[in-house]
């Protein structure tokens, strides 16, 4: 198959960012709604979710195996890693955030905001000063099929901060309508934002925002629009080691430059969840599919957390 076949160059910055040669390759299939893909350099492994199926799999970089590394998993969806190398997931029918420590455990680390449950946490990142910001749409409670439909006792959806501190939980964004996948820039100066709210109604929006983070790192202001999806819906996102933005679409991964642009895609033949960068040189993309764990060697690198 040709570069073609896998990669659609939008603008000539996209052209150096892969290799012709380098195709799209599927992992494994067998999934209902694969997302949420977070990679352990350790051990050199990917951890994602199947949300409907309710586990979570696990990726060995060194054999290509597939293992089930979780089962229940409170219907898992995002995951990410701290900066202690614990897992940090978003639980739909569990509504709460979690982290998977050392030993095994698994501690909460948010559960309700102002005495009220969650609606179902959806996706997570973790700032370099150990907060844990977090999305919280509807969908787990909207239906049984991603967890366990239920009123939501927030009324609305939000994005929270967990204070590293004090475990306090701080709404921080709240006029989004589905607030979903989100990342913080390389200097941690702006956040990034998803609204899949398009599902709850064609006149909302399927777009990314872009919000400025106060000089003390713990409030967000602005949000205005840094991108509107072109193909379906934006869901989870990473970004590379100069700032572009590879982010889930219906038609593969969507690369934006800093500047807003669309530069170029990764095809993938089936509508795309999220990404992360992994590999001994980050330059791998993990690639959750909707049934489906693929990858690609790019000519970038992800940028490293921490």
């Amino acid at each position: 198959m040709a570069a073609a076949d896998y990669y659609e160059i939008l603008d000539p910055r996209f052209a150096r960012l892969f290799n012709g040669n380098a195709q799209v390759d599927r992992l494994f299939t067998g999934c209902r709604w694969a997302e949420g893909p977070a990679w352990f350099a350790a051990g050199r492994y990917v951890v994602w979710s199947d949300i409907p199926n309710n586990r979570m799999l696990r990726y060995d970089e060194t054999d290509g195996s597939v293992s089930v590394f979780r089962q229940p998993s409170g219907n898992s969806n995002g995951n990410t890693v701290d900066r202690h190398g614990r897992l940090v997931t978003c639980e739909h029918s569990g509504r709460r955030v979690s982290r998977t420590e050392h030993d095994g455990s698994v501690t909460t680390i948010a559960a309700k905001w102002k005495g009220k449950r969650l609606n179902s946490p959806n996706d997570v990142v973790v700032k370099s000063d150990g907060s844990i910001w977090f999305t919280d749409p509807s969908y787990g409670i909207d239906t049984d099929y991603e967890g366990d439909k239920a009123e939501s006792e927030i009324g609305a959806c939000y994005v929270y901060r967990v204070d590293p501190d004090s475990g306090e939980v701080e709404a921080v964004i709240t006029d989004m309508v589905r607030p979903n996948g989100l990342a913080f820039s390389l200097d941690e100066s702006l956040l990034y934002v998803v609204d899949t709210g398009r599902t709850h109604g064609a006149e909302n929006p399927a777009h990314m925002r872009v919000f400025n983070v106060g000089k003390h790192g713990k409030k967000v202001s602005g949000g205005k629009v840094f991108a509107d999806c072109t193909a379906g819906l934006f869901d989870g996102f990473r970004l590379d080691a100069d700032g572009r933005i590879w982010t889930s679409a219906a038609d593969g991964i969507h690369c934006y430059d800093p500047d807003g642009t669309l530069i170029g895609k990764v095809k993938v033949p089936e509508v795309t969840a999220n990404c992360v960068f992994g590999g001994a040189k980050l330059n791998c993309l993990y690639i959750a599919g909707t049934t489906s764990l693929y990858s690609v060697r790019l000519m970038v690198n992800g940028a490293k957390t921490f």
